[in-house]
């Protein structure tokens, strides 16, 4: 890849830079790619992001495609057999709150028309830009990802802590976190 200015915390390898480049930080307002994050996030959770993004295709190709309406029907039988699958995380608490969290997701989607309309509410509709100067600057939670995670978690959602959110709100671009200096400001 070309030498350009990044945050520090992606210059691990093109993966991550990728990851970086194009889709870090950037508004997401379609539910299935939300849905998506929400699951990785899920999964993430007490791991690093790179472990999870490096499994990304493995857990699309497991779940269905991030299927929100089958995920939601999953049977005992079904989480099993993914508890069983060494291309993804095969913590059995976290392949269930997949389930629940298809199942609350698809409640928060009946009661406000869609969950982007739900989750983006948080911040007003549009993205919050905190051009922090450098990564220590950068928060791991703040009260908005504190109310968010204790809503979800009111609505039956599992291993939605703030820390969880705030990563999950960084990734669909619910906050900009790229430091002043990153060329994906420009």
């Amino acid at each position: 890849m070309e030498n350009k200015k990044r945050c520090a915390w992606c210059e691990k390898d093109d993966l991550y830079r990728n990851y970086h480049d194009n889709e870090w930080g950037k508004p997401v307002y379609d539910d299935e790619t939300i849905f998506e994050f929400l699951i990785l996030e899920t999964f993430q959770a007490g791991l690093s992001w790179y472990t999870v993004l490096a499994k990304r295709e493995n857990f699309r190709k497991a779940f269905d495609n991030f299927n929100l309406k089958k995920i939601a029907n999953y049977s005992e039988d079904k989480m099993a057999k993914l508890a069983e699958d060494a291309g993804i995380i095969r913590n059995k608490l976290k392949i269930k709150a997949t389930v629940t969290n298809a199942q609350a997701f698809i409640k928060v989607q009946e009661e406000f028309g869609s969950f982007s309309t739900y989750i983006w509410g948080f911040v007003d509709g549009k993205p919050i830009d905190n051009k922090p100067n450098t990564l220590s600057e950068v928060k791991s939670t703040t009260p908005i990802s504190d109310a968010l995670s204790k809503d979800l978690k009111k609505r039956g959602f599992k291993f939605v802590g703030s820390t969880v959110m705030h990563a999950h709100m960084q990734a669909t671009g619910m906050v900009n976190d790229h430091v002043v200096d990153c060329h994906t400001r420009k």
